[in-house]
């Protein structure tokens, strides 16, 4: 294992979880398998907002990535008209890849601050452009596209990153009505995102949760 720039004692750097890591991944590799073993983290690590209610065998970050990307796909025409759609499938996809390395640190867990977590993701994806994708070739999608697109969503100026963002609530909502309608379990901490959506194509879609949620919870 190498390292870009040399940390201070006792900071996180992707190394410190690479180091943990039984199988290490190669790196500066001219394939991108060492990349494909990279995202299998993103399909076992789960999503800790749902662990703290006890569903410990909840959805996995890449599966919350999965639907995002298919609600991407149906942008209703008013909004589809404006939007640059292959991008934000792509970007669904993409904004939560840091998670591979950092894991999925919730607003409730204030061991790392907004800062930090912010500088850990920056660092992971500094990492996947210029390490393991960095003697790739070919293919759609290079290491520094990859790490364009998910600062794009971070920074959050353009529509296609506002569109990106709103439907990572929506999924989140969908998830919510499903594990209380499933397991019983009041969620209710969640459901404030509905009031954060900014688009209205995409609240009338939170809307209709918040509908099923409220005939749920009517008929318990």
């Amino acid at each position: 294992m190498g390292s870009n720039e040399p940390a201070a004692q006792g900071e996180w750097t992707p190394w410190t979880v690479l180091s943990t890591i039984p199988h290490p991944i190669e790196e500066n590799s001219s394939s991108p398998v060492p990349f494909f073993h990279l995202l299998e983290r993103l399909k076992t690590t789960k999503r800790e907002g749902w662990r703290r209610f006890g569903l410990d065998c909840a959805e996995s970050i890449s599966d919350h990535m999965y639907r995002m990307a298919i609600i991407t796909m149906l942008a209703p025409p008013s909004l589809s008209s404006r939007l640059n759609v292959p991008h934000c499938t792509k970007m669904a996809l993409i904004h939560d890849m840091a998670e591979s390395l950092v894991g999925d640190i919730t607003p409730v867990d204030k061991s790392v601050s907004k800062t930090e977590k912010a500088r850990r993701e920056g660092a992971t994806m500094d990492y996947i452009e210029s390490t393991l994708l960095r003697n790739v070739p070919g293919g759609t999608l290079s290491g520094g596209e990859i790490r364009r697109i998910f600062q794009e969503y971070e920074d959050n100026q353009t529509l296609e990153a506002q569109f990106v963002h709103d439907v990572d609530k929506v999924e989140l909502l969908l998830q919510m009505v499903e594990y209380e309608r499933e397991h019983g379990k009041d969620l209710s901490e969640f459901a404030h995102v509905a009031s954060r959506i900014t688009l209205p194509e995409v609240k009338q879609w939170a809307d209709a949760v918040m509908k099923e949620r409220q005939h749920v919870w009517n008929k318990a």
